[in-house]
């Protein structure tokens, strides 16, 4: 993230600068990359998140509609969805090619600090300050299953196989989660 709102473009061959993007009125706190490439979407304490055209560095659209700010981002690996957590304890689902906002997730108790998609981009994976993980349907936005944690947590992934999640906490525990049709395995 950035303290000063803008986000940085880098040619990692040549190790320089390409450009600066500056539109976020306050901290950015996390960026995700469409998987073609294209886009990158912000997230910020300004309570928005921005899409950037990364071959031209132009902002496409502006994402708004949580009452708080936004703390984590993912996209869905078909590049159609982002999903946004925030600290208004909600996720919000965007389409990402219109900026619609498709549906909200709640049911977290404390602000929503983490969040993954499957590789499948059938369920996203949230973590929450309340230290809870929840497993949700995004085409329903039905909550499938929750799993209580020692701590609040603020990183989540998902391992390419689709079940086995990873979650750390502020207590610098991991944890190691499988999701199967429902049923959760926790080890750290």
């Amino acid at each position: 993230g950035s303290a000063d709102g803008t986000l940085k473009v880098w040619d990692r061959e040549a190790v320089r600068e390409v450009r600066t993007l500056a539109r976020h009125e306050h901290w950015v706190n996390a960026l995700a990359v469409t998987p073609d490439g294209r886009y990158a979407i912000s997230d910020s304490l300004d309570r928005t998140l921005k899409v950037w055209e990364l071959e031209t560095g132009r902002e496409t659209r502006t994402l708004a509609g949580h009452a708080d700010w936004v703390l984590a981002v993912a996209v869905t690996p078909d590049g159609r969805y982002v999903i946004s957590a925030s600290d208004d304890r909600t996720l919000k689902v965007w389409e990402l090619e219109t900026g619609r906002e498709v549906r909200t997730l709640a049911g977290h108790e404390s602000g929503v600090s983490a969040v993954a998609v499957t590789p499948d981009g059938r369920h996203a994976i949230s973590g929450s300050y309340d230290r809870t993980l929840k497993v949700w349907e995004l085409e329903t936005g039905q909550e499938l299953a929750t799993a209580a944690l020692e701590g609040g947590l603020g990183c989540i992934t998902v391992a390419p196989d689709g079940v086995t999640i990873l979650a750390g906490d502020g207590a610098g525990n991991v944890y190691c989660l499988r999701y199967v049709g429902g049923n959760k395995q926790t080890t750290r």
